[in-house]
Formats: C-alpha cells, sequence, structure tokens
C-alpha cells in the first residue's frame, strides 16, 4: 500500500477510500498537460483533464485515464461551471494543476497592447487567478488542498523577444510566492514549478506563430525586420535539441505533489541550472548574455 498524498492507496492504482481528485488545466494533447494527466494517474488520482471547448474531443487518448471537461480559462462563467461540476461529482478538488498557458513571441515595441499580448496574460496569469478563486474555498473549507501553479525559468530571468510571455511567468511566480502564505491557515500548500527548457505544445504553437504567421505568411515586423531570423530563433529555442521530455517533467513534478509534505518550488529540466546563474548575475552580465544569444549585441 501506498500514500497519496494523506489518502492511502493501493499497490495496484485502487484506492481504498476516495482517490485523490485532481484537476488540471490545459490538456490538449501533445503539451505539458496531457502528460501531467498521466502521469497523476499512475498515482492512483482521478484526473479531471481539461481544456477549451473545441479542444476536448481531442482528449480522446486520455479516455481511460481521465474524465474530460470544457474550461476555458479566459472565461469567469466556464471556470465556475467547470468547478461546479467537479464538486458536484466528486465532492472535492485535491490538487488543482494551473498549467493552461499560450506563448507571445515577439519585440515588445512593436506587440504593445496589441490583442494577443491581452490574450497571453489573460490565459497565463489571470486564468491561474480565476481557478485559484473558484476552487479554494472549499479546499480551504475542508482545510486540506494543494494548488500546482506553473511558472517557468524565463520568470526568473527574461529573455528578449519573448518578454510578454516571460512577464506572465514572473507574474505567476509573485503571486503564487504571496498565495502559498495566505493560503497556509487553512491547511492548503501551494506549490512553484519552474520548468526548464521542455518541449511542449507552446514551443510548437510559437514556431507556427512566427514563422507560419497571419494568413500562412511570416510575420513582418517594422523597426525590428533585421532582428527577423534572430525572433524566429527565440520563437524555436524552447524545442532545442536536449530539450526535457514533457512525460520526465510530469511525472518529476507528480510524484513530489503528491507527497505527504510538498515542496514549496520543484525546478525541474534543461537549463535549469543555467537560468539560476543567470537570474543571480549582475544585471549587465546577465544583459551581455542575452544580447550575444538573441542577436542584440550590435549597433543598427
Amino acid at each position: 500500500m501506498a500514500n497519496v498524498g494523506d489518502v492511502k492507496v493501493d499497490d495496484d492504482g485502487k484506492d481504498e477510500a476516495a482517490s485523490p481528485v485532481v484537476l488540471i488545466t490545459g490538456c490538449a494533447e501533445g503539451g505539458i498537460g496531457h502528460e501531467y494527466c498521466r502521469a497523476f494517474t499512475a498515482l492512483g488520482c482521478r484526473v479531471v483533464a481539461t481544456d477549451v471547448p473545441d479542444r476536448v474531443a481531442g482528449l480522446a487518448s486520455l479516455l481511460d485515464a481521465a474524465d474530460r471537461l470544457p474550461l476555458d480559462v479566459t472565461s469567469d462563467a466556464s471556470v465556475d461551471e467547470a468547478v461546479s461540476r467537479v464538486l458536484t461529482d466528486y465532492g472535492r478538488v485535491d490538487v488543482l494543476v494551473n498549467n493552461a498557458g499560450m506563448g507571445c513571441t515577439g519585440p515588445l515595441a512593436e506587440l504593445g497592447g496589441s490583442e494577443t499580448v491581452r490574450r497571453a496574460m489573460d490565459v497565463n496569469f489571470l486564468g491561474m487567478l480565476r481557478l485559484v478563486r473558484a476552487v479554494t474555498p472549499s479546499m480551504a473549507a475542508r482545510r486540506s488542498g494543494r494548488v500546482v501553479n506553473v511558472g517557468s525559468v524565463v520568470g526568473t530571468a527574461a529573455t528578449p523577444w519573448a518578454g510578454v510571455y516571460c512577464a506572465s511567468k514572473a507574474a505567476i511566480h509573485a503571486a503564487t510566492d504571496a498565495l502559498r502564505l495566505e493560503l497556509a491557515p487553512f491547511g492548503v500548500h501551494v506549490v512553484k514549478v519552474v520548468p526548464g527548457r521542455v518541449k511542449s505544445g507552446i514551443g510548437r504553437a510559437n514556431t507556427a506563430q512566427i514563422a507560419g504567421g497571419h494568413g500562412g505568411k511570416p510575420r513582418e515586423w517594422g523597426m525590428y525586420r533585421e532582428f527577423t531570423a534572430a525572433i524566429e530563433e527565440r520563437a524555436r529555442a524552447s524545442q532545442g535539441a536536449g530539450a526535457t521530455e514533457a512525460s520526465a517533467l510530469a511525472r518529476h513534478v507528480a510524484e513530489r505533489v503528491m507527497r505527504p509534505r510538498p515542496p514549496r518550488e520543484i525546478v525541474y529540466g534543461s537549463l535549469t541550472a543555467l537560468f539560476a546563474v543567470l537570474a543571480a548575475s549582475p544585471v549587465w552580465a546577465r544583459d551581455a548574455f542575452f544580447a550575444r544569444r538573441f542577436g542584440l549585441n550590435r549597433k543598427l
């Protein structure tokens, strides 16, 4: 018999009383969320896999491993409806994994306040807050629960050409640190996940967005047109050789989240050591590194 968090689970994966209920956002096939579903299921959890309505059908491969539910993290109504459904069907949410996210590649001076920027912040940061607002009251009432917020190494050391994405992840890190303290009196654990370079759907979507562009044409920049190749390279960077497999990250995170005393922070994946050094380095040194790395070490 193995312990999964505070719940005893038989070695064959079937629970003795009731398996922990894990609600995961952003579970589209090919992404990290899909692998989280498999990893938590393997630990004997009852997983509720969610994604935007038009992607739920694509979760068919999880049919035997998880229940599927439409959930748009940018909609208060959708979040409330989905969480209410889970609480009605299962009576609780033991673990919330805020995984849903999207990329946003390009120079900040040209992206400005575009719809792409607003949507990235809405999905990545505000979406997380919506789920926290909807789920944590029931956790607090039970004096039990775990909230897992997925950040990124670029939330600790921002890179050029991905400022919006980096800002959204930095916001998640800051909010998670505050939330961990705010929920502690209610017996709710909050875990910050800081992945490194991981093969994921977001990386592939970034590449498609920039290289495939709008209407099938590559994105055309104005004042940064001479940096087009460097911007496109940044879009592909997370999918390069040596990137950690999503399944490995998911297994690592799930096992630690379900420990009797989960860690406050989980850092895992390719380049995490490098970004730790960069985050601790003087600003001038970090600037010099990223300027060389992303083609900004020259004057026009």
